[in-house]
Parts: structure tokens; C-alpha cells; sequence
């Protein structure tokens, strides 16, 4: 953990006010049984360095709280580390030399093996052995209906596009059912899922 002393912003779209802000950098935890690597999906991703077994937590994610206003603003310096836990509200990076502590390097598949529970927290959906890659759906964590991307997981059940809409498909709430982001699960609850 380093210690540097940066002007921070309070992020939030009303009254912005900087201060010097010390102390540690803000990051993610990530399970000693996990590591950061080269990934056959996209970039980098999180692969098991031992068996994980259901329900173990793999990662928990850091940041700080922002509304949507103050992430626009630094979207450009702290994305993708940044995940959405309300309406209008994320947890992202608090300045851009923190981006790497905060990466979970999650990829997305249409097969997860990660799932979530409450806002944070990365859990094992099912026993993953050493040397596989962690993954998530998207449609887990992600609301946003602008969200679109091609899918390169591989998996039979591939569905070739993700959107920010997909948590609305009736299929993966079943399959999911438990995790669900808090906050995905609270939107489907109110769609009448």
C-alpha cells in the first residue's frame, strides 16, 4: 500500500470542492487465490491460483461513492474500474493512479462462474478450479440500457451481444438467481420479474 498526499475531489454534481487528501490508496480486495492475467476472453482477467469453492469470496470491490455527474467527468481516467450500485450512484476510482488497485479484471462470460452478493462483494457460484478464469455476466452487475458490446467468451450458451438491458431477460434471473448486484436485482424486482 503506498501513501501520497494528491488533491481529491468531492464527487458529487453540487458544490465541488477540492482538498489535499493523504493517505493510502483506495483499492479492491482480491482473494490470495486469485491473480491478474493475460486472458483468452479480453485483455487482462482474474484466474484461480488455487480451487475456489462455491460461495468463497474472490474480490470486494473499492472506491469511492459517485454520482453520475462527477463519473462523466472522469470517466475517461478511471473506466473500467467503475461499477454502478444505485441509480446514479458508482464506485470508481477516486483518481486515476488508483485504477489499477481497483481493476477486478472480472471479464464477462454467458457462463459465470462469479456471481454477486449485496453490492460489493464477488462470490464463487460454483467450485472453480485452479487455473480457470473468474468470470461474471454483466447483466449482473451492469443497468445501463446504452451499454452495448460484442461477446467473445466462447460459451455454447453465448449470447454474440451484451446490453445493459439484458438483467431483464426472464432466463437469467432464474439462472442467476442469488446473484444479482443488489442493485439489479431491486430494478427486476420492481419490473414485475
Amino acid at each position: 500500500m503506498r501513501s501520497t498526499t494528491t488533491t481529491a475531489t468531492c464527487f458529487s454534481s453540487g458544490n465541488r470542492s477540492e482538498r489535499t487528501r493523504e493517505g493510502p490508496t483506495i483499492s479492491s480486495w482480491l482473494s490470495p487465490k486469485t491473480e491478474k492475467r493475460t486472458s483468452p476472453i479480453e485483455g487482462r482477467g482474474l484466474f484461480a491460483r488455487d480451487t475456489i469453492r462455491a460461495g468463497e469470496i474472490v474480490a470486494v470491490k473499492g472506491g469511492v461513492v459517485m454520482d453520475a455527474a462527477a463519473l462523466a467527468r472522469v470517466r475517461d481516467e478511471v473506466s473500467p474500474a467503475e461499477i454502478q450500485i444505485e441509480d446514479g450512484l458508482y464506485i470508481a476510482p477516486g483518481r486515476a493512479e488508483d485504477v489499477e488497485a481497483n481493476l477486478l479484471c472480472l471479464n464477462h462470460s454467458c457462463n459465470p462462474n462469479v456471481g454477486v452478493r449485496g453490492q460489493i462483494t464477488f462470490v464463487a457460484m460454483r467450485d472453480v478450479p485452479a487455473g480457470a478464469e473468474l468470470t461474471i455476466d454483466y447483466a449482473m452487475i451492469d443497468g445501463d440500457p446504452a451499454e452495448r458490446m460484442a461477446c467473445a467468451c466462447g460459451a455454447p450458451e453465448c449470447r454474440t451481444i451484451i446490453t445493459g438491458s439484458d438483467w431483464r431477460l426472464k432466463e437469467l434471473q432464474r439462472r442467476y438467481s442469488g446473484y444479482f448486484s443488489r442493485y439489479i436485482h431491486d430494478r427486476f424486482v420492481a419490473d414485475g420479474g
